[in-house]
């Protein structure tokens, strides 16, 4: 894919850029592999906002991605397709006895492309084997953290994780944060890249952008009264006037380390993550 600026026909557009979808093959997603994606708006089972900032937006129909893609099979990609719910192109893929499946994209994937899963399955771009069938030094996405549990690590567009070393069971693993991490060689995992790595120089440019993506305005702390947040207050542009940034519920926030040191995969890290990551 490639990002496409547009020209500055208004002070919105100025700077904006769009996805110019080239490597999209099919604009209508497979009807069978859809869903009815509901939105919540930020609202738990009891109505109320657990997460602020969320609601509206465009209509979209939720994909159902076949994270786990267990067994020994080939199959063929059929089409590469845009997904609204992910940054991450997915891929239709149709097997040996007819069945469809969408699967998360590498980069380089093609429609005609061949993709083998188990055992059988060489180390090219978008097989899926198990970590111990796999060479230290490969590229690897949409890795498990648990035996059949499916792909939860380095998913989003662009991400990539590297296979370091194998001992005693477990390989490690460095995930796009830095961080290195013990995880079963039992675990599959993808070979390859994740598709679409251009995403992130996209500049949405424009608030009614942002509010189409289901996103609500974001108003700073700092701007509000006391009353409000603990950054509220104060006459002009004054600073927030504390030694740290707090939540509008006055917990610590921006670099505060939120991961709970009793965790029991704790033991898995290695090594922990880029510093400013949390």
């Amino acid at each position: 894919m490639a990002v496409k600026v547009l020209k500055p026909t208004s002070n919105a557009r100025r700077g904006m850029s769009v996805d110019d979808f080239a490597d999209i093959t099919k604009k209508k997603p497979e009807k069978s592999l859809t869903n009815v994606n509901k939105n919540k708006a930020g609202r738990n089972s009891q109505g109320k906002i657990t997460v602020r900032h969320r609601g509206g937006g465009a209509r979209r129909a939720y994909r159902l991605v076949d994270f786990k893609l267990i067994g020994d099979d080939k199959a063929v990609v059929k089409s590469i397709e845009y997904d609204p719910n992910r940054s991450a192109r997915i891929a239709l893929i149709e097997k040996e006895d007819g069945v469809k499946l969408y699967m998360i994209a590498p980069t380089g994937i093609k429609v005609g492309s061949k993709v083998t899963f188990g055992k059988e399955a060489e180390t090219r771009t978008g097989n899926r084997k198990l970590l111990k069938d796999i060479p230290v030094g490969t590229t690897v996405y949409n890795i498990e953290l648990f035996p059949g549990k499916g792909g939860q690590i380095a998913r989003s567009a662009g991400t990539k994780a590297q296979l370091m070393a194998k001992e005693g069971g477990m390989t490690q693993i460095k995930l796009p944060s830095g961080e290195i991490r013990l995880v079963s060689e039992d675990c599959l995992a993808s070979i390859g890249t994740v598709s679409n790595p251009e995403h992130s120089n996209i500049k949405i440019g424009k608030a009614g952008r942002k509010r189409h993506m289901r996103i609500r305005p974001t108003v700073r702390g700092k701007a509000m009264n006391p009353v409000d947040h603990p950054h509220g207050g104060g006459e002009g542009g004054t600073s927030i006037g504390l030694k740290n940034p707090k939540t509008p519920w006055g917990v610590p926030a921006l670099g505060l380390k939120t991961r709970n040191r009793k965790k029991l995969s704790s033991r898995f890290i290695i090594k922990s993550r880029k510093k400013g990551r949390r």
